[in-house]
């Protein structure tokens, strides 16, 4: 009887210290924020897991995720990129499952060797490959893109499913992926650190059976410190089933999300971000 419990506490603790679905940002991977500061919480769903993305045993964004959509709210992360091959190997979340599995993302054929666990057991509170096949005028958008990190396990990182949403698939290799290579090169000229937020809200129309929902809206945005007195901003949303991206100021995304949503006022950044 003691040794279990020495077990438990032993268990707890390791799940305490070490998660990767963690409590909060601020306490576990805040270096992905601007000024260490989350959006606030007006964003939040009903069941969310706050994900701080591990590969190999490295943090390389944050992840807001809905366990009851199975789609993420938002992914924050650093604007590093550089020029690289594009993975291939899509990853889950164990830590979506329970405590007890590992606290790195890994492959579902993986869980399912080594952990005699079934695909129902790793989906149920995350999206799995099969709910994207054979998918019509959609495919697997990335809110955090592997071409905006600098090597091979940053970008490896962003093809974990807890960062992917349903994406129309004109607006994935269309307008979204100007925005995402062109864009974004031009606005961080002269950019030292380009903190950056990309989300999905939630729409009506789900895939896979009901289990993963189709986000009615794409949004993205950037706070880029020139230095340390200067900082300037930038945001785009779009319709997910259109090819067309509208360019915003900060405070007129955090305007628009704020009646989309229809909660309290919507922050996506710390003050010192400015809103025009």
């Amino acid at each position: 009887m003691l040794s279990l419990l020495l077990l438990q506490v032993l268990a707890s603790c390791l799940w305490l210290g070490h998660s990767e679905v963690v409590t909060s940002f601020e306490s576990s991977c805040p270096q992905f924020f601007f000024q260490k500061t989350p959006p606030n919480e007006a964003l939040e769903p009903e069941n969310p897991a706050w994900i701080c993305q591990r590969y190999n045993n490295q943090y390389y964004f944050a992840t807001l995720y809905d366990r009851s959509r199975r789609i993420p709210v938002y992914s924050a992360y650093l604007y590093q990129p550089a020029a690289g091959k594009r993975p291939n190997t899509w990853l889950v979340e164990p830590q979506l499952i329970g405590p007890t599995y590992p606290k790195t993302m890994e492959r579902e054929w993986t869980l399912l060797n080594s952990f005699s666990i079934s695909v129902e057991e790793i989906g149920k509170h995350q999206a799995v490959l099969q709910d994207y096949k054979n998918l019509t005028g959609l495919n697997r958008g990335h809110l955090n893109p592997s071409s905006h990190h600098p090597d091979s396990s940053s970008r490896t990182a962003t093809f974990t499913l807890t960062n992917i949403v349903p994406q129309n698939e004109k607006l994935n290799g269309g307008s979204w992926n100007n925005y995402e290579q062109q864009t974004m090169i031009r606005n961080t000229q002269g950019c030292n650190n380009t903190y950056v937020v990309v989300g999905a809200v939630p729409g009506n129309n789900y895939i896979a059976k009901g289990r993963v929902n189709k986000p009615s809206y794409i949004w993205a945005s950037a706070c880029c410190e020139v230095n340390t007195s200067h900082r300037k901003t930038w945001a785009v949303i779009a319709e997910n089933d259109r090819d067309e991206v509208e360019l915003l100021t900060l405070g007129e995304l955090e305007d628009t999300l704020t009646l989309l949503y229809g909660r309290s006022r919507v922050s996506l950044f710390d003050s010192g971000c400015p809103r025009k």
